[in-house]
C-alpha cells in the first residue's frame, strides 16, 4: 500500500479533525466539523464520517504527534497554530473564534486516546514513518528470507533461537530505561569495544527481555564492567565460570523474578532472559565467542544464562546485598564469577550445628577438597535448611561464622602431596590453621521453594584466589 506523505492531504489554511468512529465524544463533535468546514482524519472506520481521510495506517495521526482524539488543529500558510483536544467548549471557542460553537453540546467531555499511542503501536510507527535515530548498523533481511535464520547465519545466537531486533522492539525496549540510547557504559571484554545503551537494547530483545528487565540488566552490566570483577579474566580462562546474577529488592518482584520453587532453572522469563542478555552482549559486543577468546575446556549451563532473585520472605533473614552495604529496602544487584551447581542434600540434621557441620563437608569439595583460599562460593539456602537455624535464633552472622569455623582445618592435611594427592596447598601452609574460603569469600543466599530439604552450592572461579584483585560486586539498581 502506498502511504500519503505527512501533511500532504491536509489543507494548507483551517481546520482538521483527528478522531475515532468508536471514540463516544468523536462521535459528540463530528455535527460541529461541517460547520467549521474541518479535513476530517479518522484513524479507523473512514466510512464512519462523510468525506473523511482513510489514516488506518496512522500516517497522518503520527505526523501530527496525536495523542488523543477528538484533536482539532488549526493551520495557516501550511503550519499548524493551534490545537485542542477531546471536547471543550471553552477551547474550541477559543481556537475558532466562535462564541457560539457547541452551544446546546456539554461543557466538557473526556476524549478517548488516540490508536497511535496504543501498546506496541507507537514504536512501530516511529519505526516506519520516523527516524529511530539508531546508530548501529542496520542489516537488511530479504522478504524472502528467514530472520531467526539470519540471526543465526552472522553468529548472533548463544545456539539457541533469538528474537529479531527490530526497530520498533528496539525503540520498546529503550523505553524500560530514562538512559540515552548512545549513552556509552564502557567498554566490553575481551575486545573491549564500546558497549551503548542501544546496543544493551538490541541484545536485550534478542535474549527476549522485556523493557521493564532494563534497570536490572544495566546495573548487572556495570558490575561486570567494575575491575574487580576481573570479567576479561572469566570469560577467557579455561576454567567453567560466567556471570551468575543475584537480585535482591523490590525490583525483583516487581517484575515477576522467581526466588522460590526451580528459581535456578528454567520457566521463569526474568530469570532466563537477563542472564542470557548478559552472556549476548559478552557475545556479541565483547567477542566473548566459544573457541575464540573464549577458552573454557568444558565450559557450563551458566554460559546461556544463570540469573536468579533472592527469596526475602522470611523476615528473620538478612538479605545478601544488605549484607553487603546496600541500604534495607533497595533493589541491587550481586554479580558472582561461578560455575554450576552442586547440590546439597541433607533430611536428618535438625540442630542448626548438626546442618552447619554437614553444609562444610559439602563446601570443602569446591574446586578441590584441598585448595583452599583459592576459590570464593555461592552456598544457596534453602528455606527448610534455614528455617532450622532461623527456628534456633541464628541469623546470617552467626550462619557464616560456624560455616567458617566448621570450614578450618591443619594444613598438614591440605598440603600438596598430603594423603597420596599431588593437588594441594604450599608446604609452607603446613603448620598452619587453614581457611577453606576468604572471610568474605562465602556468600550465603536463600532462595528455592518451601518444601525440599536440599540447598545448593556454586562455586567460584580459580582467580578467587587473588582476594584483592577478583571479587564478587554489589550495585543498586537505578529505578
Amino acid at each position: 500500500m502506498t502511504l500519503p506523505a505527512p501533511g500532504a492531504a491536509l489543507p494548507d489554511d483551517g481546520y482538521v479533525a483527528y478522531l475515532k468512529a468508536e471514540c463516544p465524544t468523536c462521535q459528540l463533535v463530528a455535527p460541529l466539523l461541517g460547520e467549521l468546514g474541518a479535513t476530517v482524519v479518522v484513524q479507523d472506520e473512514p466510512g464512519a464520517f462523510d468525506g473523511a481521510i482513510d489514516d488506518t495506517a496512522l500516517a497522518l495521526s503520527f505526523a501530527a504527534d496525536v495523542e488523543a482524539v477528538p484533536t482539532l488543529v488549526r493551520r495557516a500558510g501550511g503550519a499548524e497554530v493551534g490545537r485542542t483536544f477531546g471536547w471543550s467548549r471553552a477551547d474550541w471557542r477559543r481556537l475558532t473564534g466562535r462564541h457560539t460553537l457547541g452551544a446546546d453540546l456539554p461543557e466538557l467531555r473526556a476524549g478517548c486516546g488516540s490508536k497511535t499511542r496504543e501498546p506496541n503501536v507507537y514504536e512501530h510507527l516511529v519505526a516506519r514513518f520516523g527516524a529511530p535515530g539508531f546508530s548501529s548498523r542496520a542489516i537488511a533481511v530479504g522478504d524472502w528470507d528467514d530472520p531467526v535464520e539470519a540471526c543465526f547465519d552472522r553468529g548472533w545466537t548463544d545456539g539457541l533461537p533469538v528474537v529479531p531486533p527490530t526497530d520498533a522492539r528496539i525503540l520498546r525496549m529503550l523505553d524500560g530505561t530514562a538512559r540515552r540510547p548512545g549513552e556509552v557504559i564502557g567498554r566490553m571484554p575481551p575486545d573491549l569495544a564500546p558497549l551503548t545503551v542501544e546496543k544493551v537494547a538490541i541484545n536485550a530483545v534478542m535474549a527476549g527481555c522485556r523493557p521493564e528487565y532494563m534497570p536490572v540488566l544495566l546495573a548487572a552490566i556495570e558490575a561486570a564492567l567494575k575491575p574487580v570483577f576481573t570479567l576479561h579474566g572469566v570469560i577467557c580462562t579455561t576454567c567453567f565460570s560466567s556471570p551468575v546474577i543475584i537480585v535482591n529488592g523490590p525490583i525483583a518482584r516487581r517484575i515477576g523474578m522467581n526466588s522460590g520453587i526451580n528459581a535456578l532453572g528454567q520457566g521463569n522469563r526474568a530469570n532466563a532472559t537477563i542472564g542470557r542478555a548478559l552472556n549476548l552482549i559478552i557475545r556479541n559486543v565483547g567477542g566473548g565467542r566459544p573457541g575464540e577468546l573464549d577458552r573454557s575446556t568444558i565450559g557450563g549451563p551458566g554460559k546461556y544464562t544463570f540469573c536468579f532473585a533472592e527469596n526475602e520472605a522470611d523476615p528473620r533473614w538478612q538479605p545478601l546485598a544488605e549484607a553487603r552495604g546496600i541500604a534495607a529496602g533497595r533493589s541491587a544487584v550481586t554479580l558472582f564469577q561461578g560455575d554450576g551447581i552442586q547440590g546439597f542434600i541433607d533430611w536428618k540434621s535438625r540442630t542448626p550445628q548438626d546442618l552447619s557441620r554437614s553444609l562444610a563437608m559439602s563446601l570443602l569439595a569446591v574446586g578441590h577438597p584441598k585448595l583452599c583460599e583459592f576459590f570464593n562460593a555461592v552456598l544457596v539456602l534453602s528455606p527448610e535448611h534455614h528455617a532450622i537455624f532461623a527456628d534456633a535464633g541464628w541469623d546470617r552472622a552467626r550462619i557464616e561464622a560456624s560455616l567458617r569455623d566448621n570450614l578450618r582445618r591443619p594444613g598438614r592435611d591440605l598440603v600438596a602431596g598430603a594423603h597420596g594427592v599431588g593437588e594441594g596447598m604450599p608446604a609452607d601452609r603446613g603448620d598452619a590453621m587453614v581457611d577453606k574460603f576468604w572471610p568474605e569469600g562465602l556468600l550465603v543466599v536463600r532462595a528455592g521453594g518451601a518444601a525440599g530439604l536440599y540447598s545448593a552450592i556454586c562455586c567460584g572461579w580459580t582467580g578467587g584466589r587473588f582476594r584483592e584483585e577478583s571479587q564478587p560486586v554489589t550495585i543498586e539498581i537505578a529505578e
